[in-house]
């Protein structure tokens, strides 16, 4: 399935790899206890600005901010769509 979005600017398009549903020692976290995902998957980047070319590429592994961005469900999926500067590091 090939998404047709395309960020614009320094826009990134990232979807989310779900957390752990159980611990190391085996005990299963319920829905209402999960934290929300903060790692990513780059789908689709912009051109960046003038000033500030993008510095992530699709594909990359990403952490960013818990409360970043804006939350999308295209066709069933979710994804998030945010500024590149609400991302914290690479993987």
């Amino acid at each position: 399935m090939s998404i047709n979005i395309k960020p614009l600017a320094d826009r990134v398009l990232i979807e989310p790899i779900e957390a752990e549903t159980t611990t190391a020692s085996g005990i299963i976290i319920p829905d209402s206890a999960k934290e929300k995902p903060q790692k990513g998957i780059v789908i689709a980047v912009g051109k960046g600005t003038k000033d500030q070319p993008m510095t992530v590429k699709k594909g990359d592994a990403v952490l960013y901010a818990k409360y970043a961005g804006t939350e999308l469900n295209i066709e069933g999926k979710d994804y998030l769509i945010l500024r590149e500067s609400e991302i914290l590091a690479t993987l």
